[in-house]
């Protein structure tokens, strides 16, 4: 006999007093349920309004969400360097790296946490002038160091040339990697100017000097910043014009043809 049947042979042998009290036991029940129900969902409301109202606060650029009170520090130690021209002390953990105290204990978001690997340079920053990848960089290094974040590249609300040169020509489309792109293309043309060779350069024997870069340069010193978008080919336009000093036409830098047919519309 299954147990359906059984449970039907029980509740037919109850008295009707029985069946009265258990009709009022499974009425309780029910009613704790829908209470019980109720009360969760309004628990769980709450939580994604307040969940919400953080991420709103965060997007509007209030420090307070941006700056979470950091847990208890283990192997503690206090750095002291200077960030985009300010003296800085920091204490935090000796593990920590450069790019989460940037962005959690400083709030200078601007540097961006992509692969966290050091594979795709969205975090680049500088320090004494030379890049870094600063999700590889341990705070602790930086001890008297000068650290420069894309926040520190415009002097007030003028661009650095290279931000100008990205806008002018459309350098970024989504613009995560762009900080980083940015930082990079500042200390490529610095190391440019001091002769730093690359694995594309056609004559490593040559005594340092000013270099004069080519596309293919420009790529391979870049190689290490990705973009997801492939706005590659305006990027190396946007270096290449801070470089030479030179406007650069966005067409015809990489198609003479459509040179040619622009100029013969003129």
């Amino acid at each position: 006999m299954s147990d359906d049947s059984l449970n039907a042979l029980e509740i037919e042998e109850l008295t009707l007093d029985e069946a009265e009290l258990m009709e009022e036991i499974l009425s309780e029940f029910a009613e704790s349920r829908r209470h019980f129900i109720g009360q969760s969902s309004t628990a769980i409301l709450s939580a994604l309004v307040l969940g919400f109202v953080a991420k709103r606060n965060a997007f509007a650029g209030t420090t307070e969400a941006l700056i979470g009170t950091p847990v208890a520090d283990q192997n503690a130690v206090t750095v002291a360097f200077r960030i985009n021209g300010v003296a800085k002390n920091v204490t935090l953990d000796s593990r920590v790296t450069l790019l989460d105290a940037l962005r959690e204990r400083l709030a200078l978001t601007g540097t961006k946490k992509g692969c966290d690997h050091g594979q795709c340079g969205a975090c680049t920053v500088l320090i004494d002038g030379r890049r870094v990848l600063s999700c590889l960089t341990l705070t602790a290094q930086c001890e008297g160091r000068e650290v420069t974040t894309i926040e520190g590249l415009a002097k007030g609300d003028v661009l650095h040339p290279l931000q100008t040169a990205f806008v002018k020509h459309d350098g970024f489309q989504c613009g995560f990697c762009t900080p980083g792109q940015i930082c990079s293309a500042v200390a490529l043309l610095q190391e440019a100017k001091n002769g730093d060779l690359s694995y594309v350069s056609a004559d490593v024997r040559q005594k340092p000097r000013s270099l004069q870069l080519s596309d293919d340069e420009i790529r391979e010193r870049m190689s290490g910043n990705l973009c997801r978008c492939g706005a590659y080919p305006n990027i190396v336009d946007a270096i290449r014009e801070v470089h030479t000093g030179k406007p650069t036409d966005p067409i015809g830098s990489w198609d003479p043809e459509l040179k040619e047919v622009q100029d013969a519309a003129v």
